[in-house]
């Protein structure tokens, strides 16, 4: 029992290495060069936990990316750790976003379970794309992870995006 609780704070903290490394790479404004500048993304990931279908806990956050650039959610809980990357990639012939999850869940009995997934999800810019970790099952309390990917904008406002609302840029 012990052991499986030493085998996951190893791999938390070597995931949580890596997804915060994958996210200082890049950098936290739209690039200078003005071709790539065009080509950026504003990504709107908004994070909720339902239970019984009302929101007990929500977090959004703004990342600027690239094409093909992952960016990185991760959600701790008492029982849970859900670690997902989102990496969009922008093609006239239909956008896709690739998703990749590894989730661990903790029994009463402290026992783990790990799952993972990877996925891909079609989108238009500027509409809301509807991520479920655990799966489609109507789990409560369930999480949900909405991701709205825009074009980038110098100004900060896009359709989906108020000027008056809060970014981690």
């Amino acid at each position: 029992m012990k052991r499986t609780l030493v085998l996951f704070n190893i791999l938390y903290f070597i995931t949580a290495g890596f997804l915060l490394n994958a996210q200082d790479s890049r950098p936290a404004v739209a690039p200078r060069i003005p071709e790539l500048r065009r080509q950026s993304l504003d990504i709107i990931i908004e994070s909720r936990v339902l239970e019984n279908k009302v929101v007990v806990w929500s977090e959004a956050n703004n990342k600027v990316s690239m094409p093909g650039s992952p960016v990185g959610v991760q959600l701790v809980g008492s029982n849970i750790v859900v670690v997902v990357q989102f990496t969009p990639y922008v093609r006239r012939s239909g956008s896709v976003l690739a998703a990749q999850g590894q989730i661990w869940i903790a029994d009463n009995n402290n026992n783990m379970t790990y799952y993972t997934s990877i996925q891909t999800l079609p989108f238009e810019l500027g509409e809301p794309i509807h991520f479920l970790p655990l799966g489609p099952e109507h789990l409560n309390p369930s999480i949900e992870i909405v991701i709205t990917i825009n074009p980038y904008s110098e100004n900060g406002v896009s359709p989906a995006r108020p000027a008056n609302s809060q970014d981690n840029r």
